[in-house]
């Protein structure tokens, strides 16, 4: 059984953690506040738990990550997420980044093609407080079901933009996702202006675990 606390030292650690990400340049303040209060600890292998309030990323089986702590801020602020949207999360993993989102009171469905993460993931997040909706599925394809989104966030190394996901976005609405084929990819933002285009940007290097393959 895993034992849920939040002692004043992980209090004291997230503060840390947060000045940090100020100093690297994080400046949306809901953002903050959100991983100040999230007890990153609780979603990390006993072994690495004594490092949780460091800015890294670290394995949580199935050859997948928790993400850095300033890649889930950065992707967040990128997203501008606003009370109430529709966003989509493609890569559930631990189910950090999504809890991050549920915190700044989004609708969240996010999707996970690893089984066992998913179950895991399913399983804790609403042990903690937390309930997006829970999709064992590919996302490469989305949810067309659900779409449009007002918001989309791809937290997996893809090596090229879905189709399928600059669909399901509304007219104003927002991809965040990061492209490229080897260990680092371009963190690249997509506003969707009109029924037929896009703008596109660059936001500098990061590194992620690439995005399983598309299923056929």
């Amino acid at each position: 059984m895993m034992e849920i606390t939040d002692s004043f030292r992980h209090k004291g650690l997230r503060k840390q953690l947060v000045k940090e990400l100020r100093d690297k340049g994080i400046k949306n303040e809901k953002v903050l506040k959100t991983i100040a209060k999230l007890p990153r600890h609780l979603f990390m292998d006993q072994a690495f738990l004594k490092f949780a309030y460091q800015d890294k990323a670290f394995p949580i089986g199935c050859d997948q990550t928790i993400s850095q702590p300033y890649t889930v801020a950065f992707q967040t602020q990128l997203l501008d997420v606003k009370p109430y949207e529709k966003v989509l999360e493609v890569g559930t993993g631990s189910g950090y980044q999504a809890a991050v989102l549920v915190a700044l009171k989004a609708q969240v469905f996010t999707i996970e093609r690893q089984k066992d993460l998913y179950a895991r993931t399913k399983k804790f997040l609403p042990k903690i407080g937390y309930h997006p909706m829970f999709i064992y599925g590919d996302g490469y394809k989305g949810l067309p079901k659900i779409a449009p989104f007002d918001k989309i966030i791809v937290t997996c190394g893809a090596p090229f933009i879905p189709e399928d996901l600059l669909d399901q976005l509304k007219i104003g609405g927002r991809l965040v996702i990061p492209i490229g084929e080897g260990d680092i990819q371009k963190m690249t933002l997509m506003v969707r202006t009109s029924k037929t285009t896009f703008e596109k940007s660059n936001y500098g290097d990061f590194s992620f675990v690439p995005m399983l393959p598309q299923k056929s």
